[in-house]
């Protein structure tokens, strides 16, 4: 069984740290000047606010690390790589012709599943990872509330969902995305207690909203470069008129461009080993 990678972390973040003085400066003002308690008291609302906003903003780092692209030696040999990464999954009915389309063009990509499905389908996990993809942890639940849970129950779905890819595939997973993108400060630290790293993206075309392939592929290849974090989704996906699901219709022309572009498109992992040895 593959171990986590390892992590270089430095702490809490700057926003938390100085979120953390701002509540300690405002305590000590109540109580040597307690008259200004609305002065104080609107000055750590407008802290709470700040933190709230930096987690309803997916690219954001200002909670703690978070890969929105990959690390400029990903490539290796001075080759371009992108990261194709797919959320959701497993979905029986969308992610075997998922594995065939990236197989046919010799592309590895990144899931981030979802641990109850890969709990309900583990020889489809298994199967990703004998094509030689990666499976990362994208929550046990997928829960709209993900990003209210507090600091217990944001380890216990991430803990679960650790478990239970381990379970069904043999491998640790190494990444994190949250469901939506969306966090809180509580997450950081339960994400360095298990060894992950966070990912959201470079850019993502909304397939679960939108089944036009045609606006997917534009939002997902304008200016396309070295270093770019795809998101696209086999569970979840949005249909196109003809009833497909949309990744399907989008995923060969964008793996076309992809190769016109002369990039590769590698796993998170692949792209943090190479980074590892520089």
């Amino acid at each position: 069984m593959a171990e986590p990678s390892s992590q270089h972390r430095s702490g809490p973040s700057a926003l938390i740290r100085g979120s953390v003085a701002w509540h300690v400066a405002a305590a000590a003002v109540t109580l040597v000047r307690p008259h200004w308690w609305p002065w104080t008291l609107g000055a750590v609302l407008a802290d709470h606010l700040l933190l709230t906003a930096a987690g309803l903003w997916p690219r954001s780092r200002l909670l703690g690390p978070n890969w929105t692209r990959l690390p400029p030696a990903a490539g290796g040999g001075g080759a371009g790589a992108i990261a194709i990464t797919i959320d959701d999954g497993p979905d029986p009915d969308v992610t075997p012709r998922v594995l065939a389309l990236l197989e046919a063009h010799g592309a590895r990509a990144t899931f981030f599943c979802i641990g109850e499905r890969v709990a309900r389908h583990p020889g489809l996990a298994r199967e990703i990872v004998r094509c030689g993809h990666a499976i990362e942890n994208h929550s046990q639940r997928h829960l709209h509330r993900f990003s209210l849970l507090g600091p217990r129950a944001l380890a216990q779905e991430i803990g679960c969902a650790q478990q239970t890819i381990a379970a069904a595939t043999g491998e640790v997973a190494q990444f994190f995305r949250a469901p939506a993108g969306l966090r809180n400060p509580f997450l950081e630290p339960v994400l360095a207690r298990a060894g992950l790293r966070l990912v959201s993206w470079t850019r993502r075309g909304f397939d679960t909203v939108s089944g036009s392939a045609p606006r997917l592929l534009g939002k997902l290849t304008r200016h396309l470069a070295d270093g770019d974090i795809l998101l696209l989704h086999d569970g979840h996906a949005a249909r196109t008129a003809a009833g497909g699901a949309v990744i399907l219709e989008v995923l060969p022309p964008l793996l076309a461009a992809v190769a016109a572009a002369r990039l590769t498109p590698i796993t998170l992992r692949t792209a943090a080993d190479r980074a590892g040895r520089h």
